[in-house]
């Protein structure tokens, strides 16, 4: 089965939320209100409302990492996430855990990056060569 993820998360501006998924993550935007907006987001509905959003702790670990939980993400094509990358890179995003490749050699090899979106909401990119190893162990 191939569905679409959707997802709703509060932001604390919505102008700010567009510049930045807009403009910075190249996300279309779609539907909208005075109180929330929609993007497709890498192929997913992502609807941001007003409010306050979700706490978040760096409980999760990951390898040598501890990651900000709860976090949202997508899993690109490797040469999407290398060109997302570099876009975040001059655009001066600033990095929770920079551009990196994880379990490098073992089944489940991916590039991953952490960042915030401006209401300090965690984000994730992860990057296969190989949509098929997503779920190695």
């Amino acid at each position: 089965m191939n569905s679409l993820f959707h997802l709703a998360i509060n932001v604390t501006d919505l102008d700010a939320a567009r510049a930045f998924y807009g403009t910075v993550l190249g996300c279309e935007e779609g539907r909208s209100s005075d109180t929330w907006v929609d993007f497709d987001f890498f192929g997913h509905q992502l609807s941001l409302h007003l409010g306050e959003p979700f706490k978040t702790t760096r409980t999760g670990r990951v390898g040598d990492h501890m990651v900000m939980m709860p976090h949202m993400g997508a899993v690109l094509r490797l040469d999407d996430w290398l060109a997302l990358a570099d876009r975040l890179a001059a655009k001066g995003i600033a990095f929770d855990i920079p551009p990196v490749i994880r379990f490098a050699g073992e089944p489940g090899e991916q590039r991953t990056m952490f960042f915030f979106d401006p209401s300090d909401n965690p984000i994730e990119i992860k990057g296969f060569k190989d949509f098929d190893g997503l779920f190695s162990a």
